[in-house]
């Protein structure tokens, strides 16, 4: 491979890496993942055999088919708080009540694994909010001065300063005599 082609594929990689961290930014990326994983080991083990040597444990209970309905609901519930992520406060509690009936109908949660990563999903999910846009930062902000910015010049002792536009006033008032309507004391 050339080095040229290596630069291409290394382009392309980067190019859906940070694809990828903006899309994982812009949505309660963890709570959704944490959640859908939570919801595999209540789907999955009151279906599963359990083999010690040449003795075989079933873990099926009488709540099977509720374990399969709350494991895929909390998969469903981690997929919409990723692609749907407006809704995540209704999918981070409904995850939570959900993680919390697993300890009941499914082995204790998932053996507490699932009932955890559901719980702590659901959790993120309801806390997450969305990043404010930064605004941009200008030269005077950063104390750095652009062209536009000119440094104040110091006032000059007996100068007279003029304001555009302005008519003489001897009321003492005027921005013109260099009080900018200020009185004097005394």
């Amino acid at each position: 491979m050339s080095a040229e082609a290596q630069a291409g594929v290394d382009d392309r990689f980067g190019h859906a890496r940070r694809t990828f961290r903006t899309w994982r930014g812009q949505r309660p990326f963890w709570a959704g993942l944490l959640t859908l994983l939570g919801g595999i080991p209540i789907m999955y083990f009151p279906y599963a055999n359990l083999t010690l040597g040449t003795m075989t444990i079933r873990m099926a209970t009488t709540a099977g088919a509720g374990s399969l309905i709350i494991g895929a609901l909390l998969v469903v519930l981690g997929l919409t708080m990723w692609f749907q992520y407006q809704s995540r406060v209704f999918a981070g509690v409904a995850a939570i009540l959900l993680a919390l009936v697993s300890l009941v109908v499914s082995n204790f949660g998932g053996f507490v694994i699932g009932f955890l990563l559901a719980l702590i999903g659901g959790a993120l999910g309801i806390s997450w909010s969305a990043a404010k846009p930064q605004e941009k930062a200008t030269a005077a902000d950063a104390g750095v001065a652009g062209p536009d910015d000119a440094a104040p010049v110091p006032p000059i002792a007996g100068a007279t300063y003029q304001v555009a536009g302005a008519h003489h006033d001897e009321s003492g008032k005027s921005p013109d005599n260099g009080t900018n309507g200020r009185h004097r004391a005394g």
